[in-house]
């Protein structure tokens, strides 16, 4: 049974093991230092939840794992409001699946446990965009209930635009 719940001390291992798994497509963590102790690392996760401690043009984000009774399976990321960039191509909600956990469901489900959350932050409506070539996200995205809107372009790699209303 997945959960959403904000990552712990004891996720670590496997927490940096993702980080390490992803690295050739995106970070699995946000804004995270190799060398920084992983205390702090949560720290300053639950501080810009609350708009503190942000990096330069971040939004206040809450950070959630996503974890199968005791194994991290993936990671959700739910911003609480946009900026310019995130509006045209970064949306409302980024999510992760561990490379190993992949074709097993949990895409769909952290999506639709990310859009529960991003309601109660006050969210309405909510954008998610994927990469234009990302099939598996897109799947999950629609299969969700997103309505595509646009390709943005400009910015890297082209990404598909969805509401959920």
């Amino acid at each position: 049974m997945l959960r959403l719940r904000p990552f712990r001390g004891e996720d670590e291992l496997a927490a940096r093991a993702a980080h390490e798994q992803m690295r050739s497509e995106f970070p699995f963590l946000l804004d995270y230092l190799a060398s920084e102790p992983w205390w702090e690392y949560l720290r300053r996760r639950e501080a810009n939840g609350r708009g503190e401690l942000l990096p330069a043009r971040w939004v206040p984000t809450t950070f959630l794992a996503a974890v199968d009774e005791d194994r991290l399976v993936g990671r959700a990321s739910i911003r609480h409001e946009l900026n310019d960039w995130l509006s045209r191509y970064g949306g409302h909600i980024g999510y992760a699946v561990v490379p190993g956990e992949r074709r097993r469901g949990y895409g769909s489900e952290i999506l639709r446990q990310a859009l529960v959350v991003a309601r109660a932050l006050g969210i309405d409506p909510v954008l998610v965009t994927c990469d234009v070539d990302n099939i598996a996200s897109a799947g999950v995205i629609e299969r969700c209930g997103g309505e595509f809107e646009s390709v943005a372009s400009g910015d890297g790699t082209p990404k598909r635009r969805y509401w959920f209303r």
